[in-house]
């Protein structure tokens, strides 16, 4: 038996690192790693209990070292000006009402970037009417607060002068 150990360690390295491919979590390819080095050991003639040391101890280290490398490089901390993704993109955004103001909190529903939002009007703001154009003021649990959008004139609607073009003057 201990001649196909590292047969036994190399399958399950592959078949680690093959499901690695199908998770989120990326821990199985450090435990596909782990069981190959194991393996790297079984074939050097080290015995099981060390067999069983090195894929545990190659493959905590690695799980370890990679979550330090993307908690300082992936991860952002705060609101330092970077990117903002996701929900943090949302305040100050131009969405509309999709759903009118309803209940005791005035709840509807705004559509922002595509997506369809639990929203309340802002404080001092009128209920919500559908057709309305809002902007994000915050966002609290997965629920965003907005406001009307300002009565500035829009620029596509400009009406033409009466008796035709524009360009003529």
């Amino acid at each position: 038996m201990s001649d196909y150990a590292w047969i036994l360690w190399t399958v399950l390295g592959l078949l680690l690192i093959i499901a690695e491919v199908f998770s989120t979590g990326f821990v199985l390819l450090w435990f596909g790693v782990g069981a190959l080095a194991a393996a790297l050991a079984a074939v050097v003639g080290v015995g099981y209990p060390l067999q069983f040391l090195v894929f545990f101890v190659v493959s905590v280290a690695l799980t370890a070292a990679s979550r330090t490398i993307f908690a300082e490089h992936f991860v952002k901390r705060g609101h330092e000006g970077g990117l903002k993704t996701g929900m943090e993109s949302l305040p100050g955004k131009v969405g509309t009402v999709v759903t009118s103001s309803r209940g005791a909190l005035n709840e509807g529903a705004v559509k922002v970037f595509g997506s369809t939002w639990t929203a309340y009007p802002s404080p001092g703001e009128e209920p919500l009417e559908a057709g309305d154009r809002v902007v994000v003021d915050s966002i609290q649990g997965a629920s965003i607060y907005v406001r009307r959008v300002g009565t500035e004139p829009d620029w596509r609607a400009k009406e033409l002068p009466a008796g035709g073009d524009s360009a003529k003057e």
